[in-house]
């Protein structure tokens, strides 16, 4: 079994697709307000307003990206201004990891996995 689809509801799929279009540098050519359709390799990452209202206030979810360059990222990320919860760190089994919100909260990790010199 695999994971098809990670879908985040908004109520803004413009503003939060837009988000996650420059943040992965992808284009899907979709101007829709109900539901979009982001594809990162075989897992969708859609955006979808399914018509309630949402409070923003999201904490138990959270995404994690692999990079294969986190200072990039994180001056991309800084650029896009996203609220950075913490930086590049590395951590002791040897990832560096970084965080940020996403424009309606959700959390985001980036992380990525330097090759011994």
């Amino acid at each position: 079994m695999r994971i098809g689809t990670v879908s985040l509801l908004t109520n803004d799929v413009l503003s939060l697709a837009s988000f996650y279009k420059q943040l992965l540098e992808i284009e899907n050519d979709s101007e829709d307000e109900i539901h979009q359709v982001l594809i990162a390799e075989e897992t969708a990452l859609t955006i979808y307003n399914d018509g309630s209202i949402k409070n923003n206030q999201n904490q138990n979810i959270c995404l994690a990206f692999t990079v294969d360059d986190i200072e990039k990222e994180y001056k991309k990320v800084l650029a896009m201004g996203a609220r950075i919860i913490e930086g590049p760190t590395k951590r002791p089994w040897g990832a560096i990891n970084m965080s940020f919100y996403d424009p309606d909260n959700n959390m985001i990790f980036f992380r990525s996995f330097p090759k011994d010199s």
